[in-house]
């Protein structure tokens, strides 16, 4: 007996159903909300049988231990199609194929979409003189769903909500998934057609708003959904013909309270991340590949006052926040052949867009990620007074030091030494963890003309056996602020403390969303001892 959550089992297509005309089918529906469920807590993997619904009542996610390959395997069960039934599909297609106006594809609102579809898909089955049971016209309207609004075979995928990341190699090899809670699976979807995946790649980039070809067959966007993409369209990039990843990300943005609830950094963490975006404190985020650096990057913006002007710039984008005073940029790749210079007509770069931004009177920049030329354009900003914010590939303040004043980047010190904080998180990895935390929280108090060598203070701490994380005290910010503002570094501290409190109580009454979340922020700005009071905090 599966663990776990389920729903109607799946059958085959029953005999001898009573056929129905097109016009007496019923109106097909599908619940496309997002769903979490609590999986079972399962130390041995050899026992997992978990079995959950990602589009119900037509798609499951079937999870459990396959013995004859001695691992953990990811099943899609989906409602298989009769021989009948596949050829009408087939013949729908076509006919769908040739009836779908170009509007179509320009349309963002699903319900809209699939209303279209069915409109078009009665109208066949009239013209074909077809009858169709109303389980199979349901079954085969899915299917419809998945392949012209969804992203096919993958679309069930896309509404699980314990997946992270999804990644075919090529033709021939089982896609496989990076699943929140059992980490890397083998799930039972293969692309054995080349010329399928090449198709896929394609409609990717169409989603992506994107242009992928053999001159150009490298694909880097992100999806209506915000999910990031990266594809390759080619056997001659990659041997295994074409592939994709895609990096998916919550549709609503987490809150410092999501952080906490997950163990990822403490309270105390973010109130002083507060104090730190409050009083304009320049922020790097540093880490290794899936480390969530974005993640928590998106987290502390929410400490954002409601009246600031807000300026994000990325190459794709994963950067959201409840903000109204926000202009969110994103690169614009070219077309043609490179001048020069390497650059394309019509493209713009991470650099231009950060150049302009600074003519748009920002309280904030940020930075998805720098890793070029941009940096330098970043720094400078930092030394003029902009406050921003960053991510960057780096696994200590040291590394990210010496990454900063070498080439491509080549700053000098005297521009690295802009930075005030940097927040080092890591991803626990291993057999029986798999979890994300803050690793450190330094304060830069100086950086050396002598390459790499940076002076820091430790404020924050993840001490891995005990699973918390340490306040070491003795803040240089917070001195910093109290010189700017003329309250001692006791009542800072005591500040501090009250905010850290305010984010328990968030937590442990469930504000967890980010629009109830950003309300208690603004109204703190603005009454804070009204909202103190409201927490009973004293």
């Amino acid at each position: 007996m599966a663990q776990g959550l389920a729903e109607t089992p799946l059958k085959a297509t029953e005999p001898h159903e009573k056929l129905e005309k097109a016009e007496d089918l019923p109106e097909f529906f599908i619940d496309i909300r997002p769903r979490s469920y609590t999986l079972p807590e399962i130390k041995e993997k050899e026992k997992i049988d978990v079995r959950y619904a990602l589009l119900p009542p037509y798609a499951f996610a079937h999870i459990f231990w396959d013995d004859n390959n001695k691992e953990l395997v990811y099943q899609i069960e989906e409602h298989p199609l009769s021989d009948t039934e596949q050829e009408l599909f087939r013949l729908l297609r076509v006919g769908l194929e040739e009836m779908i106006n170009i509007s179509f594809a320009y349309a963002t609102k699903s319900n809209l979409i699939i209303k279209y579809l069915e409109k078009n898909v009665q109208s066949i089955l009239l013209e074909i003189g077809a009858k169709v049971s109303k389980k199979s016209y349901q079954k085969i309207m899915y299917y419809i769903y998945r392949d012209f609004v969804g992203l096919n075979e993958i679309e069930p995928l896309m509404h699980d909500y314990f997946i992270e990341d999804i990644e075919c190699n090529g033709a021939g090899s089982a896609v496989y998934i990076v699943h929140r809670k059992y980490q890397n699976l083998r799930t039972n979807l293969i692309y054995h057609d080349p010329k399928k995946l090449v198709n896929f790649v394609e409609k990717l980039a169409q989603k992506s708003g994107r242009y992928v070809s053999f001159a150009k067959p490298l694909l880097d966007g992100s999806l209506p959904d915000g999910s990031r993409v990266n594809a390759t369209y080619t056997s001659d990039v990659t041997t295994h013909g074409p592939t994709f990843t895609i990096r998916k990300f919550t549709k609503e943005p987490l809150t410092p309270i999501h952080m906490i609830s997950y163990g990822s950094a403490s309270p105390e963490v973010f109130a002083y991340l507060w104090m730190a975006v409050e009083h304009k404190f320049n922020v790097m985020i540093i880490g290794e590949t899936a480390s969530g650096k974005t993640t928590f990057l998106n987290s502390i913006l929410q400490f954002v006052p409601s009246e600031a002007r807000v300026v994000s710039i990325e190459d794709t984008r994963e950067i959201s926040i409840e903000h109204e005073n926000w202009i969110p940029s994103v690169v614009r790749s070219g077309f043609g052949i490179p001048n020069l210079l390497g650059k394309q007509y019509g493209e713009i770069s991470l650099f231009d867009l950060l150049k302009e931004s600074f003519r748009q009177n920002p309280d904030y920049v940020v930075v998805g990620e720098v890793r070029g030329r941009e940096t330098y354009v970043l720094f400078q900003g930092m030394a003029s007074g902009h406050s921003s914010y960053s991510t960057f590939h780096a696994a200590s303040v040291e590394t990210l030091v010496r990454r900063l004043e070498t080439p491509p980047i080549n700053l000098p010190a005297s521009l690295v030494d802009s930075l005030d904080i940097i927040c080092t998180v890591i991803h626990v990895k291993d057999s029986n963890r798999n979890f994300r935390r803050l690793k450190e929280l330094e304060e830069i108090l100086e950086v050396s003309q002598q390459l790499g060598r940076v002076d820091s203070n430790t404020v924050f701490e993840w001490n891995p056996a005990k699973d918390n994380i340490n306040y070491k005290g003795n803040s240089h910010i917070l001195q910093l602020i109290s010189k700017h503002i003329g309250r001692s570094v006791k009542e800072l501290e005591a500040e501090l403390l009250k905010r850290a409190a305010l984010l328990k109580k968030l937590h442990e009454q469930g504000i967890i969303n980010h629009v109830d979340f950003s309300n208690v922020i603004n109204n703190y700005y603005k009454d804070p001892k009204a909202v103190l009071s409201r927490f009973k905090i004293t």
